[in-house]
C-alpha cells in the first residue's frame, strides 16, 4: 500500500490544485462577462480535478491511450455535474446558457489538459526525488503562467469593458462588465468619439508622439557617441565613467521635481514641451549609454581597425561599420526610450498646465474628476495603452536581441 502513496499523493495534490485554480479563474471570468453573480462550487471542482488525475494515473504510463485521456476528461465533467446537482457554476443552466456552457467547457478542458501535461510520464507508484522535483517544476510553471496571465489580462478587460459601457449601466451595476452588442457600434464606442470631439485627445496624442519621438532622437544622438567613446576609446576616467553611468537612478525622480520646477519657472521653460525635452533625455541617456556600451564592446574591434586602415575617419567608422552592425541594439534602445517618454507622468503632471500641450498621460489624469464619467477615463487609458502595446509587440524581437547582445563578448 505504501508503494503507491507517493505517486497517488502527488496526483491528488496536482488534480486538486488545477480544479481549484481553473474554477476560480474561469468562474470569475464568467461572472465578469455575463454579469451573473454566483457562488462558485470550488470544492466540487477540486474533487473533479482529483478524480480526473486519479483516472489518468490508474493505468500504467506505458499503456495510456487516447481513450484513457478522453475518459479522464469525461470523469471530470461527470463528477463536477454530480457534485453540483447539474449546476457546475452554481446557476441553473438556463441562466446565460451560452456563457455557462463555454465556461464549463473551458474549466473541464483546463483541468484535464493541466493534469495530462503535469502527470505525463509519471505513475501512481513510488516517485523518486528527481521525479517529484520535475512534477513540482511543471505544476509551478503552469500555475505561474495562469496566475500571471490573469493578472495581466484582467485589468485590460475591465478597462476595455468599462470604456464601452454607458453611464446608466455603470450606475445601475458597477460590477457588471458584460457587453451589450445590441447597442450597436455607435453607442458602444461613444466614449471614444467624445474623447476626440470634446476632450481634445487628438491633441494629446500628437503631443505625446512628438515628445516621445524627439526624446528618442535626442537620446540616440548623445548616447551613441558617448557609448562608443566609453567602450572603444582610452582616456582618463574611462573606467569610472563606465561604472557610474547609472548613478543618476539612485536619485528618485520626486527629489528632482521641486528644484527643476523652480529653475524651469525662472527660465520660462515650465509649461512648455521644451522643458520636457530637456528632462526626458536627461533621464534616458544614462540607460541608453549603459545598454549600448555593452553591445559595442561585443562587436569585433578588428572590423573598425580595418576601416581605419582603409582611410575612414573615426566618425566614418561609426557611421559605416558600427551603426549598421548595431541595428538590433539601436532598435531596442529606441523602443525602450519611447516607452519611457510615452508613459512618463510625474514631470508632465508637475510642469504642464496648458491643456493645449498636455501629453497623453497628463490628459488621462485630467479626466479623473467627478465631472467626467468613468467610461471616458477608461477609454482614455485604453487609448494611452494600445499604441505603445502594439509597438512593443511589433519590436519585441529587437528588444530581446538588443538586451542580450553584448552580455557576453564575441
Amino acid at each position: 500500500m505504501m508503494r503507491y502513496s507517493t505517486g497517488m499523493f502527488a496526483g491528488i495534490l496536482t488534480g486538486a490544485l488545477w480544479g481549484f485554480l481553473w474554477m476560480i479563474v474561469i468562474g470569475i471570468t464568467f461572472m465578469l462577462v455575463s454579469g451573473q453573480i454566483t457562488s462558485l462550487p470550488i470544492g466540487a471542482a477540486t474533487l473533479a480535478g482529483v478524480a480526473g488525475a486519479m483516472t489518468y494515473l490508474a493505468v500504467e504510463k506505458d499503456a495510456r491511450t487516447t481513450g484513457l485521456r478522453i475518459a479522464s476528461a469525461a470523469v471530470i465533467v461527470m463528477v463536477l455535474a454530480l457534485l453540483t446537482l447539474g449546476q457546475p457554476l452554481g446557476l441553473p443552466l438556463s441562466t446565460a446558457p451560452l456563457y455557462q456552457f463555454l465556461a464549463i467547457a473551458i474549466i473541464a478542458a483546463g483541468i484535464w489538459g493541466s493534469n495530462i501535461i503535469c502527470l505525463s510520464g509519471f505513475s501512481a507508484g513510488k516517485l523518486s526525488r528527481y521525479q517529484l522535483e520535475q512534477l513540482f517544476i511543471r505544476v509551478a510553471k503552469g500555475f505561474g503562467f495562469v496566475v500571471f496571465g490573469v493578472m495581466v489580462a484582467l485589468p485590460f478587460y475591465v478597462m476595455i469593458m468599462t470604456s464601452l459601457k454607458s453611464q446608466q449601466s455603470l450606475l445601475a451595476n458597477p460590477l457588471d462588465f458584460s457587453i451589450d452588442l445590441s447597442l450597436g457600434v455607435e453607442q458602444l464606442f461613444r466614449s471614444y468619439v467624445e474623447l476626440f470631439t470634446e476632450f481634445r485627445f487628438g491633441t494629446f496624442l500628437l503631443n505625446s508622439a512628438f515628445v516621445s519621438v524627439a526624446t528618442v532622437i535626442l537620446t540616440l544622438l548623445f548616447s551613441v557617441p558617448g557609448a562608443y567613446a566609453v567602450s572603444r576609446l582610452r582616456f582618463p576616467g574611462q573606467a569610472f565613467l563606465s561604472r557610474s553611468i547609472l548613478l543618476i537612478y539612485m536619485v528618485p525622480a520626486i527629489v528632482l521635481v521641486i528644484p527643476l520646477y523652480s529653475v524651469f519657472s525662472q527660465l520660462g521653460l515650465r509649461n512648455t514641451l521644451t522643458g520636457l525635452l530637456i528632462v526626458y533625455p536627461a533621464t534616458t541617456i544614462p540607460v541608453a549609454l549603459y545598454m549600448l556600451q555593452g553591445y559595442f564592446r561585443g562587436l569585433p574591434a578588428e572590423l573598425e581597425e580595418a576601416g581605419l586602415m582603409d582611410g575612414l575617419s573615426r566618425l566614418g567608422v561609426i557611421l559605416k561599420i558600427t551603426l549598421p552592425l548595431s541595428l538590433p541594439a539601436l532598435a531596442s534602445v529606441a523602443l525602450y526610450v519611447f516607452m519611457i517618454a510615452w508613459n512618463e507622468f510625474l514631470f508632465a503632471f508637475m510642469f504642464l498646465d496648458n491643456v493645449d500641450i498636455f501629453t497623453l498621460s497628463r490628459g488621462v489624469v485630467s479626466l479623473n474628476s467627478s465631472e467626467v464619467p468613468r467610461q471616458h477615463l477608461m477609454a482614455g487609458a485604453v487609448i494611452a495603452t494600445i499604441p505603445v502595446l502594439v509597438i512593443f509587440l511589433w519590436f519585441e524581437r529587437f528588444l530581446v536581441a538588443g538586451l542580450t547582445a553584448g552580455s557576453v563578448k564575441g
